[in-house]
């Protein structure tokens, strides 16, 4: 686990990580903003694309929350995502850094983003989906300022707006921490009883697999650990 901060290798593939996909999601924009579709039409997409956004990266943080491959050549990346278990409160950034930085964890965005950049330029889909699509590619990012701002913010906004279900709340998001298993969608949480049943299916919880392996680190009992 302290390989990540020690080593630059790996801090600096997670800022090689974020420059790729904010580069993407800025190309990305830039090829739908003359293809229009109504605003109705851009409302539906919006939305459609809202609610898919919090179930694929809510899928992808139950996937890693439990993934445990430390001794592979990205285990401190995955180490360094685990860790936030046991610190969940950010430090305080601008929320633009916020998002570069939060966005530099996401490697799967990099080809997902660059599938829909495909898309866009061989006019592969409706422009309905491609409007869809662009903004799952930008919402995936916003889902990490939303997380950012229930661990970390005391803003009136940021809490009128996770009230109200367009962030996440803190609320909902707690039984991630306590419980353990369960609410891992961090948008606005609207997918996580879909989630939670396949957490349930599949999964055991981190706190008794991926958890494990901090105590040990922490106990110096495996310092060798990633």
């Amino acid at each position: 686990m302290e390989l990540y901060r020690s080593n630059k290798i790996y801090t600096s593939f997670n800022r090689l990580i974020a420059t790729l996909n904010v580069s993407l999601q800025v190309v990305l924009i830039y090829f739908i903003w003359d293809i229009h579709i109504g605003i109705v039409m851009q409302i539906a997409a919006f939305i459609l694309a809202f609610m898919f956004t919090d179930f694929l990266n809510g899928l992808v943080h139950m996937i890693m929350d439990h993934k445990e491959s430390y001794d592979s050549f990205y285990g401190p990346l995955v180490a360094n995502f685990h860790l936030h278990h046991q610190t969940p409160k950010y430090t305080k950034h601008a929320l633009p850094i916020v998002y570069f930085n939060e966005t530099g964890a996401k490697i799967w965005l990099v080809p997902f983003l660059m599938l829909i950049l495909f898309f866009l330029t061989n006019n592969s889909f409706t422009p309905f989906v491609l409007h869809t699509l662009v903004y799952i590619g930008i919402l995936s990012s916003i889902a990490e300022v939303s997380h950012y701002l229930c661990h970390t913010s005391d803003s009136k906004m940021a809490h009128f707006l996770a009230r109200i279900g367009i962030l996440l709340s803190r609320e909902h998001h707690n039984p991630h921490h306590e419980a353990d298993n369960m609410n891992y969608a961090f948008l606005n949480g609207m997918s996580d009883p879909l989630i939670n049943l396949i957490a349930r299916t599949f999964f055991t919880g981190y706190k008794t697999t991926t958890d494990q392996h901090y105590i040990k680190y922490a106990s110096g009992a495996g310092a060798d650990q990633r």
